[in-house]
């Protein structure tokens, strides 16, 4: 009796389960046949939008906060808005104290790089200093990661200088080739700031790793042949970027005594085994890691008061047997760049073109340093904030005397051994390097090209990873290929055509 029953139960569930079936099979047939109409294009930008600058893991924040009074509406919008908020919850003096050391280090290590790299990019040296304020304090308020460390690339100053300068010579116009360097960050962040919002970062993966790994080591080659002319202090140095032109112009110059400074070679030479030997002591030592991240600055100091001494007798600037970089333009904040933009329809196509490029180059780069340190101290970073955020301050440093800014590996690097706790050590760099910028610069009157082209050129090794090509030529043959034409094409060509080479021979190769 008690079988029967059950059984009369089961057949009972059965039965219920099977109408239940049925109901969602009809809903679902009334859904195909009367499909809902798609969001609108505006909906779409909307919500990505929202879901970009306001994330919110609970679908029920914003229900819940209708009911909450306006303060507390308020300061949860803020904290969405600019997420170092959330990360000071529970900041403290012990906290501080860390940012503030490491804030401080970096700006010892930026501040030499900064002016190095702006050099680079065929600015002055001030345009270094000033990237290295307002791009930093708006990255910190609005970014999600807590380890990057935001200033002027030197991968991205040579691309910026090589693209630009087929259209004007900076040296025969530096107002106009400041004019197209501004409009080009603008540019840049304009597009930095629509892949994050329109979901179009997929178009970073057409760069594949074995693209990016030939690309960044010919790159790291160019760097270092362009920094041959303030290493030796060259007068008549090509503007190009290529293999040959560089080797024909040094060339020249060694034929003709008269056209470069051996008083430069000597000192650059001697800061750069300098800062590398600092650098290799500190990897095998940890304790010592300090001296490398105080070399660069050190290096400058001792070599200004060098060239100071053997320039002292010179009554002339044209006499000075070592090259010095001048005044430098300090003495206040960032000045307004507004009115440098130029939208002439004779170059305008050409800049949107670069800034696309550059674009692309500077975010994969930025992306991938937030990545590696964010996952170190195991946490992970939004890639559509962190896209538009870099975007944000590339715009605003468009009118503010900046040039393209982004992710530098090696400051970050350096803002993670000095056991940075938040973005407020990014803060305590960019203020310090505005205090140097407005009470030091006319220190800087006597510091050698040839020891920013040391810098820079110490910073080159990092660049080229032979241990990932080698990994790419053992797992994939047809990958080397694809990095080997991306390497010759920038190295013997240009950097536009080294990537088309890269990008174009892998598709192909993979079809």
């Amino acid at each position: 009796m008690r079988w029967s029953s059950t059984n009369s139960e089961v057949v009972a569930s059965n039965k219920t389960t099977l109408g239940e079936i049925l109901d969602i099979e009809k809903n679902m047939a009334k859904w195909v046949l009367n499909a809902p109409e798609p969001p609108s294009m505006l909906r779409q930008v909307v919500d990505n939008v929202k879901d970009t600058l306001l994330p919110h893991p609970n679908p029920k924040t914003f229900s819940y906060l209708r009911n909450q009074p306006f303060s507390k509406r308020a300061f949860a919008l803020l904290q969405d808005l600019f997420p170092i908020l959330p990360s000071l919850h529970n900041y403290n003096a012990q906290k501080f104290k860390c940012d503030f050391m490491a804030g401080l280090t970096l700006a010892i290590f930026a501040i030499p790089q900064c002016m190095g790299n702006a050099t680079l990019a065929r600015l002055s040296p001030e345009y270094g200093l000033y990237t290295g304020i307002v791009p930093p304090l708006i990255y910190a308020m609005l970014a999600s990661s807590r380890e990057i460390v935001i200033g002027p690339g030197s991968v991205d100053s040579l691309l910026l200088s090589s693209m630009i300068q087929t259209l004007k010579v900076p040296i025969h116009d530096s107002i106009t080739y400041n004019q197209l360097v501004f409009t080009v960050t603008f540019f840049a962040g304009i597009f930095q700031v629509a892949f994050g919002l329109f979901r179009f970062g997929f178009l970073v993966e057409y760069l594949s790793d074995p693209t990016i790994v030939g690309f960044l080591a010919a790159a790291a080659v160019s760097i270092g042949l362009q920094q041959l002319k303030g290493l030796f202090g060259i007068v008549n140095f090509t503007n190009k970027t290529g293999l040959f032109s560089v080797v024909k112009s040094l060339w020249t110059s060694f034929k003709n005594q008269s056209a470069w400074h051996p008083y430069n070679l000597i000192i650059g030479f001697s800061f750069l085994c300098f800062i590398l030997f600092t650098r290799f002591l500190g990897k095998r030592n940890k304790k010592l890691m300090w001296l490398s991240h105080v070399a660069p600055l050190l290096s400058v100091i001792v070599s200004s008061v060098v060239a100071y001494k053997i320039n002292f007798n010179e009554l002339q600037v044209k006499d000075y047997k070592v090259e010095v970089l001048g005044p430098i333009k300090g003495g206040s904040s960032n000045p307004s760049s507004l009115h440098q933009l130029t939208f002439d329809s004779q170059v305008v196509g050409h800049l949107i073109r670069i800034g696309l490029t550059i674009a692309i180059i500077s975010l994969t780069g930025s992306i991938a340093v937030g990545r590696s340190f964010a996952s170190l101290k195991g946490h992970s970073i939004d890639p559509n904030r962190e896209v538009v955020s870099l975007g944000i301050m590339n715009i605003v440093g468009s009118l503010t005397s900046c040039y393209i800014a982004s992710g530098s590996l090696s400051r970050t690097a350096v803002n993670y051994n000095a056991g940075s706790e938040t973005m407020v050590s990014n803060i305590v760099m960019a203020l310090t390097v505005l205090m140097s910028l407005k009470f030091l610069t006319g220190l800087l009157y006597f510091t050698p090209k040839a020891i920013l082209a040391a810098i820079i050129l110490s910073a080159v090794p990092g660049l080229i990873d032979l241990n990932k090509a080698r990994e790419i030529w053992n797992v994939d043959k047809m990958d080397f290929l694809a990095c080997t034409g991306a390497f010759l094409g920038v190295l013997f060509a240009s950097a536009e055509i080294g990537l088309a080479i890269g990008c174009r021979s892998r598709y192909h190769l993979r079809r």
